[in-house]
């Protein structure tokens, strides 16, 4: 079935809804509460939404899957980037993990957190996965696991996640570090995952310009590969990597602060919009 889901509202109070072939939106609770992993899982199948009612008018829009399971995150996927970074191609995927709670709505405001001097951005491919993906065979059987693909923002403190010492994951998890959406786009409404170009600004000045062909991983091979150590289960999501222009490859280019404000977009995924504030 092909789709845009999304959910729109209050933060906590967001309401299911779809669009089909233009750009209605149309009530998803009809047919479900909420955008689930069950949902993604179960709920596609035979959906008929230009049969459940119009929604006359849209609100903000939220994260646009609820009940987030886990977010996998790969480093390094891009060639352009671990050459900015003056990192070595990887051999295999390097992952770590977001918390769910990370995850806001793709226009939400994103705090710098307290004592931070290098919050950066980062355009990503989100894969939101739509049935279970264990042990895998090949990367050919990925396809059947995916549900489809949103816009993700890996903002990420350097200091705390490379200068700190330790993992990662204290570079990634803080509060906010996950703008995502504005909607999940069915992957049988996505020809090509690896021909998706990506964009991102800062106050208005271009600072990310990719394409999904540079992965190093593409991203069938990224759902086996994972599917090998941990099992993928519907609405989990999957940060696939960032291409060229962050800033903490470019030193002339400065890291974010209060007030700055960051755009991203994906080809065909829509666009998001966010002013950074103050934690």
């Amino acid at each position: 079935m092909r789709v845009r889901l999304a959910r729109h509202g209050e933060p906590g109070q967001e309401l299911p809804i779809a669009s089909a072939a233009d750009d209605t939106w149309h009530d998803l609770r009809p047919v479900t509460p909420d955008v689930t992993g069950a949902f993604l899982r179960d709920g596609l199948r035979g959906l008929d939404v230009e049969a459940l009612p119009v929604v006359p008018e849209v609100g903000r829009f939220g994260p646009p899957l609820a009940q987030i399971g886990k977010i996998v995150c790969i480093g390094l996927n891009y060639r352009d980037h671990a050459a900015e970074t003056g990192a070595s191609i990887p051999a295999e995927p390097i992952i770590f993990l977001k918390t769910p709670d990370t995850v806001v709505g793709p226009d939400d405001e994103v705090l710098v957190p307290r004592g931070s001097t290098k919050t950066d951005w980062e355009v990503e491919l989100a894969v939101v996965i739509g049935s279970e993906a264990r042990y895998l065979a090949s990367p050919g059987d990925a396809a059947d696991c995916i549900a489809g693909y949103a816009i993700s923002n890996d903002v990420s403190e350097r200091e705390f996640q490379i200068e700190r010492g330790g993992q990662w994951d204290k570079g990634k998890n803080c509060e906010t570090f996950n703008p995502l959406g504005p909607w999940i786009r069915t992957a049988d409404e996505i020809a090509n995952p690896q021909a998706l170009g990506l964009r991102l600004w800062v106050n208005g000045e271009p600072r990310q310009d990719g394409n999904t062909t540079e992965m190093i991983f593409d991203v069938h091979h990224l759902v086996w590969y994972l599917s090998q150590f941990l099992v993928l289960r519907p609405g989990d999501v999957v940060n696939t990597g960032t291409p060229a222009g962050v800033a903490l490859g470019r030193p002339d280019q400065p890291y974010l602060r209060a007030g700055d404000v960051v755009e991203v977009e994906i080809d065909g995924l829509g666009r998001q919009r966010q002013t950074f504030g103050q934690a």
